[in-house]
Parts: C-alpha cells; structure tokens; sequence
C-alpha cells in the first residue's frame, strides 16, 4: 500500500509537485499536468525534464492520469487523437517504470445507449491491445464515459473487451456528481479495482458540486476504505483533492493560487493518512 496524488493538484511546475510529495513523505507521484499540459501530450523535451527532475528527487511515477477518452472526448470524436495519445505515451512509461495509465469511455454525442456501448467498447479494445503490445495496463475510472454510467456497465465493459490490459481505478467522488452509491459501487466491481482515487464532496441545493477534505462530504470515504482494506486491497490510494483546482477549468496559475494549491494539497493528504489510519486500525 502507499499513498500519492495526481501531483498538479499541489502545483503547476513539477518542481512543486515534489515538493509537496515530499513534504508529506510520500515516494511517488500520479502525473496529470505539466504546467497546464498533460504529461501524455507535452512534447518530448519538457516530458524529458520532469521525469529528470523526478527521478534524481527519488521519486517515481506510479500512474499516468491522461485525457484517453476522458470527458473532452466526445464518442463522435476523432479516434486517432487518442491512438495518437497512447502510442505518444507508452514509451514513456516505459522509460519511467510505470505501469498504468487512467482512461474513461468517452462523452456519448446522441447516440443511442446501445450505439454508444458498442463504439465505446471497439475503441477501448483497441486502446488495451496497444497497452499489451505495450507492457502497460489501462485503469478505466469510474467518471464520465459509458463505462462509468453504472457498476453493470462498467462490469460490461471489462467483460466485451475482455483484455488483461484493462483494469479499473476507483474514484470514491466521482460517484456524488453522477448521483450513484459509492459503496454500492465499489463492493459490485471491487474485484477488479487496482488503484484508488480519493475525492469527496457533496452537491449543494443549486445542484453544483462543492468538494471537500476527505470525510466532510457525502461520500463516506471512510466506508470505502473499509471495504478496500477487508477485500484485501493493497495497492495505491491517490487524493484528488478538487479543493482550490479543477482542473476541467484550466484555472491554475498566478502565485497566490500556486500557493493555495500546495497548502491546500498538504492539508488533504495529512486529512487523509489520518482518516486511513482510524480505519486501518479500527480494524486491528
């Protein structure tokens, strides 16, 4: 078990990212952004100087949290953005040592719920056959896309693409904004679960989503940790705080927002190791 974050969320500039990492003991991190650029799609010279910087703060990176098929992507869309994406990626991952990457299943564009599936389901196919070619593992997230519309679809999804390269992470937030149960969620599809998101939040009387530290909203994230620990998962838990960034938004930027990222990101993943903890031992 260890603890990360989708690093941005603590800083744009990677150096920043360390730091937090750092600050907070842990060795790894989940790499999104790169000063406002994904990691999957910056080019090769600035892809080059974070995993430097990575590496010699002895860091490693334990999962790529790219744009595949994620909510900017309609079904409709051009297919070859993301094929271009994932070959562009996994030679980087390999050079890195990592072994996920985090996927979604595309926006539907008004399609039917049965042509939707069936796109989807060819694409995502395709995208896990390069990921075996490759040595690497997709992690669908349980977030926009058809996958994520339901635990059964998700559980359709692994069962039609039907590829050791395909496996899921579990997002304990994502689950409020798509008025789902979390719990419920997680214990049908947890067998497959590798890697763990931790967000939670609550949706406020004018139906926007307010997110909060870990245990404040509506999520009972200490529930899902539960569950995790009593199936026997061990693998990776990543904050994704949502606290002063959204990334949907692009609003990163400007040293007094730096800041308040990086506080704020220390601040979430101190909450969290402690609410693990009360849960782990709870259980002792």
């Amino acid at each position: 078990m260890y603890f990360t974050g989708i690093s941005d969320e603590a800083g744009g500039k990677v150096a920043q990212q360390i730091a937090a990492h750092k600050a907070l003991g842990w060795q790894q991190l989940e790499l999104r952004l790169i000063e406002g650029t994904n990691a999957t799609l910056v080019d090769d010279a600035t892809f080059d100087r974070a995993l430097e910087a990575i590496e010699e703060a002895g860091m490693t990176i334990c999962c790529f949290a790219s744009a595949l098929a994620n909510w900017s992507r309609k079904i409709s869309g051009d297919f070859a953005r993301d094929v271009n994406e994932l070959r562009q990626a996994i030679p980087r991952m390999q050079r890195s040592g990592t072994s996920f990457i985090r996927i979604m299943s595309f926006e539907n564009d008004g399609l039917s719920d049965e042509a939707w599936r069936d796109e989807a389901v060819r694409r995502i196919r395709e995208l896990a056959t390069m990921a075996e070619d490759g040595g690497i593992t997709l992690l669908h997230e349980n977030c926009t896309g058809w996958g994520g519309e339901s635990p059964e679809n998700t559980l359709e999804l692994l069962e039609r693409v039907d590829s050791p390269a395909l496996k899921l992470v579990f997002d304990t937030g994502n689950t409020f904004i798509h008025q789902q149960d979390a719990q419920d969620y997680l214990r049908k599809v947890i067998d497959h679960v590798v890697h763990v998101h931790i967000k939670d939040g609550y949706m406020s009387e004018d139906h926007k989503p307010i997110f909060t530290y870990p245990g404040e909203g509506s999520c009972r994230v200490e529930d899902s940790v539960r569950i995790l620990l009593e199936h026997g998962y061990d693998g990776g838990y990543s904050i994704e705080p949502h606290i002063a960034a959204v990334v949907h938004t692009g609003d990163i930027g400007g040293e007094e927002r730096e800041q308040l990222l990086f506080d704020s990101y220390l601040e979430y993943g101190r909450r969290f190791m402690a609410l693990y903890e009360r849960v782990a031992g709870a259980r002792v």
